[in-house]
C-alpha cells in the first residue's frame, strides 16, 4: 500500500464513491453526478451542533470518529486556528494550511481576513488525498467564504485531470491568492521560502495516524518558513508534539479548549505572542517523563510505523537513564507529600532509579523549584518553555549524582 493510501484518512466507503462520482464525471462530462451526490449519499455526512457537516474516518483500531467535533465542524475552524492568531491585518497576510481537508479552515481564514482587511491574503493548502479535497468540493458550504475555497480546489483537481467540469461558481477575490498542493506536506514545506508564513494550520486526524506530521524535523522546516512573530496552532495537547516544538526551537503555549477537554497546542519563535501556560503538570511530564519524548523522521521520508516504532524504542532506552518512568504519572508528584502508601511505593520506585530518593527529598524539590513561579499567563520572563527547558538540566543533574 502507498503512503497516500495509508495516509488517507477519509472512510473507504466514501472514498470510493467519490472517485466513482468523479470519473464518472469525466467519461460523461454530465454535472449531475456531483450535483446530486450530497443527496445520494448524505447518510455518509455527519451534521454537526452549529449546522456544518463533518464526515466520518476510516476504521482505525476498530474505532470511526469523524473528523470534526460534533459541537461543530466550521466553529472549531474558527475558534482553534482563527481566533489565537494576531494577525497585522494592516499588513499582507501568508498562511499555510497542512491536512487542509475540506477546507475549512482556510475558509475560517478568508472569512475573517475579508472583515477586517483590504491588504492581500495568501493561503498554501496542503492535502495528500485528491478524495478528500473533492469531498470538499461535495458538502455543502458552511459559510460563503467556503465557496472561494472549493473554487480554488476545484481549479487544481481539473489541472490535475481528477474533475472534469467547472461547477463552482464563485470568484475568488483579486487580493486573495489561493494555491493548492495535492502530495505529501514533508515534500511540500522543503520547497517553501524562508520566513514566509503569519501563521500554519496542522490539522492532522492523529498523531498516531501521522507521526510524520509531528516529527521533529517536520517542525525545523516550520521554524525556517515561518516569520519571527507567526503562530503554528494545532489541536493537540499532545506530549510528544509539543516537546517536539521545544525541540525544534519554538516557544509554546496552551491552544484553546473547544469540544475537548483539553485545549490545543500554539507554537511560535516569540513567546509574546503566546498567551496562555500549559497547565503545570504537563510541563512536568514534557521535562522530565519519557512521554516527552517526541517524534522523529530522520529525512522527512519514513513511514508512520518506522516513527512510532522508534519512539517507542527510545522511550524505553530514555526510561530510568535519561527520563523519569512515565508509569502512574510518577513526575506529577515530586515535592508533594503523598498518602496513599501503595501508589508512593511505586512512585518511589520509579524515582530512585533517578537518584531521587523520595517525592519531598531536596533533589525532588530541586528539579520541580522552577515550578514555583508558575502562572497561567505567561511573558518572556515566565513561560511554559524555559521552565520545561531547566527542569530537563536539573534532572539530568541529579541523575549525574551533581
Amino acid at each position: 500500500m502507498s503512503y497516500e493510501e495509508n495516509a488517507r484518512i477519509i472512510s473507504d466507503d466514501i472514498f470510493d464513491l467519490i472517485n466513482e462520482t468523479f470519473a464518472k464525471e469525466k467519461s460523461s462530462r454530465n454535472n449531475e453526478y456531483r450535483l446530486n451526490f450530497f443527496d445520494t449519499y448524505s447518510n455518509y455526512f455527519v451534521l454537526t451542533d452549529d449546522g456544518s457537516y463533518s464526515i466520518n474516518s476510516k476504521e482505525i483500531n476498530h474505532k470511526v470518529e469523524t473528523l470534526h467535533t460534533s459541537t461543530g465542524a466550521i466553529s472549531e475552524s474558527f475558534e482553534k486556528f482563527i481566533k489565537p492568531m494576531k494577525f497585522d491585518y494592516s499588513k499582507d497576510i501568508a498562511i499555510l494550511d497542512i491536512c487542509a481537508g475540506l477546507g475549512y479552515n482556510s475558509s475560517a481564514a478568508i472569512a475573517d481576513f475579508m472583515k477586517n482587511s483590504t491588504r492581500n491574503l495568501k493561503i498554501d493548502m496542503v492535502e495528500i488525498s485528491k478524495a478528500t479535497f473533492a469531498c470538499g468540493l461535495l458538502v455543502p458550504s458552511p459559510i460563503p467564504e467556503h465557496d472561494i475555497t472549493k473554487k480554488a480546489i476545484e481549479n487544481e483537481l481539473i489541472a490535475q485531470d481528477y474533475a472534469t467540469l467547472s461547477l463552482e461558481t464563485a470568484e475568488i477575490p483579486e487580493n486573495i491568492n489561493i494555491n493548492v498542493f495535492i502530495e505529501d506536506a514533508r515534500q511540500t514545506v522543503q520547497g517553501l521560502e524562508d520566513n514566509a508564513y503569519d501563521a500554519i494550520f496542522l490539522d492532522p486526524f492523529s498523531q498516531n495516524m501521522a507521526p510524520e506530521l509531528f516529527s521533529v524535523e517536520f517542525f525545523k522546516q516550520f521554524r525556517r518558513i515561518i516569520k519571527d512573530d507567526g503562530i503554528v496552532a494545532t489541536y493537540t495537547s499532545s506530549a510528544p508534539v509539543r516537546a517536539g516544538f521545544i525541540e525544534s526551537g519554538f516557544y509554546i503555549g496552551l491552544g484553546p479548549i473547544f469540544g475537548r477537554m483539553q485545549g490545543g497546542t500554539l507554537a511560535s519563535p516569540n513567546t509574546e505572542m503566546l498567551d496562555w501556560a500549559l497547565p503545570k503538570n504537563d510541563e512536568i511530564r514534557i521535562a522530565l517523563s519519557d512521554v516527552g519524548i517526541p517524534f522523529r523522521d530522520p529525512g522527512l521520508n519514513n513511514s508512520s510505523e518506522y516513527i512510532l516504532d522508534a519512539r517507542a524504542e527510545e522511550r524505553h532506552t530514555a526510561r530510568h537513564n535519561t527520563k523519569i518512568s512515565s508509569a502512574v504519572k510518577t513526575p506529577i508528584f515530586l515535592g508533594q507529600e503523598m498518602d496513599d502508601e501503595k501508589l508512593k511505593r511505586r512512585v518511589e520506585r520509579n524515582l530512585a532509579k533517578m537518584n531521587i530518593p523520595s517525592t519531598t527529598s531536596p533533589e525532588a524539590n530541586y528539579i520541580v523549584e522552577v515550578e514555583d513561579d508558575y502562572s497561567e499567563k505567561q511573558d518572556s520572563s515566565s513561560n511554559s518553555t524555559d521552565r520545561i527547558l531547566e527542569m530537563k538540566k536539573r534532572l539530568k543533574k541529579v541523575k549525574r549524582g551533581n
